[in-house]
């Protein structure tokens, strides 16, 4: 259900956004946009910096604020990945986070 009381299958598509890093999961992003024909609309956000091994606050790499239905975490990073999380559980939108070996709290997490 939508802030506005609208569901999916009125005429607002669902707003996904998908965080990735480098090439990874190109083409799952490239399958949601071909496939999902008008029911989705995909911002993918891609993390190129050069990053740390360490990242204390992932705030310089992320936005402040999602306007999201649903947040899909391709990010290899984990440091970005928790932070993300915690961004999302603020929120109060669902994340899906394909793979990862740890699970957080609020994220949803399956297998690649």
């Amino acid at each position: 259900m939508h802030s506005d009381n609208t569901t999916a299958t009125d005429h607002s598509p669902q707003q996904i956004v998908a965080f990735l890093q480098g090439d990874r999961a190109a083409a799952k992003v490239a399958g949601i946009r071909r496939y999902g024909g008008r029911a989705f609309h995909l911002e993918a956000i891609s993390i190129e910096a050069h990053l740390p091994a360490v990242i204390d606050d992932g705030r310089a790499y992320l936005p402040g604020r999602l306007a999201a239905d649903l947040v899909l975490d391709f990010l290899s990073h984990p440091d970005l990945s928790h932070d993300l999380a915690a961004l999302c559980a603020a929120q109060k939108i669902p994340i899906v986070a394909s793979g990862k070996k740890a699970a957080l709290p609020s994220v949803m997490t399956t297998p690649t």
